[in-house]
């Protein structure tokens, strides 16, 4: 009995929806990342077992190991109001221009009469003059004058969620604690107690409490 041969048929797939989501999910991401600008000053930070995550818009105080402190804010909006009031009650004239590179910007770490010239630098500049910046002024009181930190600081959690911003410290693990103390201190002197430390990630120990705590485990006694 000779066999039947049933025709082939080429299977067509319409791919036209599939481009055409890609291009809308490549469209949206394109959109909708925040790049953020490079930190001013690179700091080795002390490793922890810590997995707590700092929320979007903190204000952040970063000391280097030769103790220079530099104060960035992650919330363009607040910081468009922090330089506008710190234009007014520093009188410093800054331009608009200025005053878009500092929005624009990481974090400054020069003195409130350095602020002016420092943000009429190109970014280029910027990043150069940041590896020499004198850092914020800052010391164990509480007074504008001599403590610049606790203006800063003052002045941002204003304006960063009604005063409900969070403060991380970013410290290099080669910081002096005197150095340290002075943020503390700072932080202090504003009423601040809660704030958060930047560290690397590191593994758990095992056989500790907090690794049998991860695993669900009951602890050794």
């Amino acid at each position: 009995m000779p066999k039947i041969k049933l025709p082939r048929k080429s299977t067509h797939i319409d791919m036209t929806a599939m481009c055409d989501v890609a291009f809308l999910l490549l469209t949206f991401f394109m959109l909708a990342t925040k790049f953020k600008p490079d930190e001013p000053v690179v700091v080795t930070t002390p490793a922890s077992t810590s997995t707590k995550q700092i929320p979007e818009g903190f204000m952040q105080i970063t000391l280097d190991k030769d103790g220079r402190i530099f104060f960035a804010v992650d919330n363009i909006n607040a910081k468009r109001d922090i330089i506008n009031q710190i234009n007014d009650d520093k009188k410093l004239g800054l331009s608009s221009v200025e005053m878009q590179n500092f929005v624009n910007g990481s974090g400054v770490g020069v003195p409130f009469s350095q602020l002016k010239s420092y943000l009429a630098l190109a970014p280029n500049q910027r990043a150069d003059y940041d590896k020499k910046a004198p850092g914020i002024p800052t010391d164990t009181t509480g007074d504008f004058t001599t403590n610049e930190l606790a203006y800063w600081v003052q002045t941002a959690r204003y304006h960063v969620d009604n005063g409900k911003g969070r403060i991380a410290i970013k410290a290099d693990g080669k910081a002096s604690y005197p150095n340290i103390s002075k943020v503390i201190s700072t932080l202090g002197k504003q009423k601040v107690f809660r704030f958060s430390f930047i560290t690397d990630m590191k593994g758990v120990p095992p056989g500790t409490a907090l690794a049998a705590e991860r695993a669900g485990k009951p602890a050794a006694e």
